[in-house]
């Protein structure tokens, strides 16, 4: 009885990151400043794979975001010097 209980659980936590990850990357996608092509790009990866899509979006815009403020410190140190 314990483990169906917990199975049910589980499911639901599923079922509800499957219906809020994709909403929450869409959102983040529409504040980002990517060119259409990129946009387009993704929001058919985060249709196409619901669950899957959302978590690979905000792996990889975590490290675009690192990498451009890298990228403009470097081109702000080198007007300076």
């Amino acid at each position: 009885m314990i483990e169906l209980e917990t199975s049910g659980f589980w499911l639901s936590a599923f079922m509800v990151a499957l219906l809020v990850l994709p909403v929450l990357a869409f959102a983040s996608l529409l504040k980002q400043n990517f060119k259409g092509r990129h946009r387009l790009i993704w929001v058919l990866i985060i249709i196409f794979l619901p669950f899957f899509g959302p978590i690979l979006y905000f792996i990889i815009i975590k490290n675009y975001k690192k990498f451009n403020l890298i990228k403009r410190k470097v081109k702000q140190y080198r007007q300076r010097s």
